[in-house]
């Protein structure tokens, strides 16, 4: 069977959506959007120092990505903006990261695939690595749900219970890093993001409790996955791309549905 590239593509999507989404959910509650976006940026980085030091890609988007959390955690407050620092260190990270691609002599890269993806090209030792991450990811958020949402919810509340709200945010931090970093085959760094956001905020409006919105997005996000990947190879689109396209119309039309609901009642 997974001798298909079409079949592993769509296991690849697939084990995507289940990492980020509910991942994502946390993602929208914390309004951390802008985090999530510089962290991908981030791992072109990532990408540009494995290869020079002949380490696993993985391996060294996840170390860049909680390098830079860790960069933001101890500038936050010292005179910028939130919106401000992450401007700076992603698109600075990013940019060093195309620089440091240049002087890699002797290897062939295609820029373009760790940009937008290529998701056509998984392999079975791709599949792995994404389904291992995304089994990883889904562990840590369920062992630590109940503190991850309340310190989502309220910091006094948390304290007040016992947590340590900076530690759940070490929890979503290496989570974000590891999504990152295997979703770079799928749909590239511009567009993970995208993933992270787009399923959890359509599920926002269909859900009535935090589990569910995680579930529903999830759905939406493996429904994005798989027909992205059959409209890219019928309409011969980018397929990274694509998905982030359906999951946009799903967004939309799953809102005006709302709407529509609003306005009849």
């Amino acid at each position: 069977m997974l001798d298909d590239f079409m079949t592993r593509a769509t296991l690849a999507g697939i084990g995507v959506a289940f990492a980020a989404a509910p991942l994502g959910c946390f993602v929208v509650w914390r309004r951390m959007a802008y985090f999530g976006d510089a962290t991908a940026h981030a791992a072109i980085l990532g990408v540009a120092l494995s290869l020079a030091l002949q380490v696993s890609i993985f391996a060294g988007t996840v170390a860049v990505a909680l390098v830079m959390a860790l960069v933001v955690t101890l500038l936050t407050g010292r005179g910028y903006a939130m919106d401000t620092l992450l401007g700076v260190l992603a698109h600075s990270a990013l940019a060093f990261g195309l620089v440091a691609v240049s002087f890699l002599s002797g290897i062939r890269i295609d820029l373009m695939a760790y940009l937008f993806g290529d998701l056509l090209a998984v392999s079975r030792g791709d599949l792995v690595v994404i389904w291992g991450g995304a089994a990883l990811v889904v562990a840590l958020i369920v062992w630590r749900w109940s503190p991850l949402l309340t310190s989502t919810l309220n910091h006094e509340l948390a304290y007040a219970s016992g947590l340590n709200p900076k530690r759940e945010q070490l929890v979503l931090t290496l989570s974000l890093a590891i999504t990152v970093a295997v979703a770079i085959k799928v749909v590239g760094v511009l567009l993970i993001a995208a993933m992270l956001i787009i399923p959890a905020a359509a599920a926002r409006g269909l859900a009535r409790t935090p589990e569910a919105m995680a579930g529903i997005a999830a759905a939406i996000g493996a429904i994005s996955a798989v027909a992205g990947l059959q409209g890219a190879y019928l309409l011969d689109t980018p397929a990274g791309p694509s998905i982030v396209c359906v999951a946009a119309i799903l967004f939309a039309a799953l809102n005006l549905l709302q709407w529509g609901r609003e306005r009849r009642g």
